[in-house]
């Protein structure tokens, strides 16, 4: 009966989506969510996050694509000249009619380049050493100071008052509506398949183990005992109402539908007891006159 129960959920989550929408939960939702958002330090966060980055110095890793990066910088050709314009303009006239600055830009760009293969090829380079040193310094500061905790503050709140946030998290309940409702009428909707197995889970689950079943048969008793002894009083002046209003004639085909043979019987019963009530009374009327 899985795929069945599977079916009737899946064709409710329209439903449920519209309803969802019309009734504003939507929007209660998403600023809820940003509220909590905000309440969560992120300095604190975020050093977990980069302590556990750094955890057999994988953070190395970034550390590599960065010398990477500036290889890439000092090959290409405009970074190249507006560095070399740089070193024109420091130095003084006579040396660049000397040209110097093509001279003194070429013996930076080989240096830096040796020493960016010098880094890569050595895991234990004096620089890898130092990119840990700041890396520990920087996570151990947001831990502990204060003054990086408001500037993480405020850039969280900053990041939360952007409008793109409020379009981002619109577009995203969007696109997950458009998704469920689509996949929900599919042929072989992913929805349906992932309910029917839960509930085929669930069903398992309850008949091999018998501690689940009794806790929530349990539970259910203490619920429904809760409601009963909530409502009782409400209850019994509702049948109340109903019986006053019955008249005898409905009241005595209640009572037949109910009783059955067990009325026959008391019919019966007061028949015969009736009947021989009364020969005895005339017999003594009898006697009575006679005498």
């Amino acid at each position: 009966r899985a795929a069945g129960l599977s079916r009737f959920v899946a064709r409710l989550v329209p439903q449920t989506l519209a309803a969802v929408e019309q009734s504003g939960l939507r929007g209660f939702v998403t600023s809820r969510m940003m509220d909590e958002v905000e309440k969560v330090p992120l300095a604190p966060l975020a050093a977990e996050l980069l302590s556990a980055l750094t955890d057999d110095r994988r953070h190395q890793k970034l550390f590599d694509e960065f010398t990477r990066v500036i290889g890439r910088f000092l090959n290409d050709e405009e970074a190249l000249s507006a560095m070399r314009e740089k070193i024109r303009e420091e130095l003084p006239s006579l040396f660049n009619l000397f040209r110097a600055d093509a001279y003194l830009l070429k013996k930076i760009v080989a240096s830096a380049g040796t020493l960016l293969e010098e880094v890569r090829a050595d895991p234990d380079h004096p620089m890898r050493a130092e990119f840990d040193r700041f890396a520990r310094t920087f996570i151990e500061r947001l831990r502990t100071s204060k003054q990086y905790a408001r500037r993480a503050e405020q850039l969280k709140r900053d990041f939360l008052a952007r409008p793109e946030m409020k379009a981002l998290a619109g577009g995203m309940w969007e696109s997950l509506r458009q998704f469920i409702e689509q996949d929900a009428q599919a042929e072989n909707s992913l929805i349906r398949a992932h309910l029917a197995n839960m509930f085929v889970e669930v069903g398992r689950h309850l008949a091999s183990d018998a501690r689940i079943r009794a806790d929530m048969n349990q539970g259910f008793v203490v619920a429904l005992s809760s409601f009963v002894e909530s409502q009782k009083s409400g209850v019994s002046k509702f049948i109340a109402d109903q019986v006053k209003r019955w008249d005898l004639g409905q009241l005595t085909r209640l009572i037949e539908m109910n009783i059955g043979r067990d009325l026959q019987y008391i019919r019966f019963n007061g028949m015969v007891i009736g009947g021989l009530a009364g020969i005895v009374l005339y017999t003594a009327e009898r006697l009575f006159l006679v005498n």
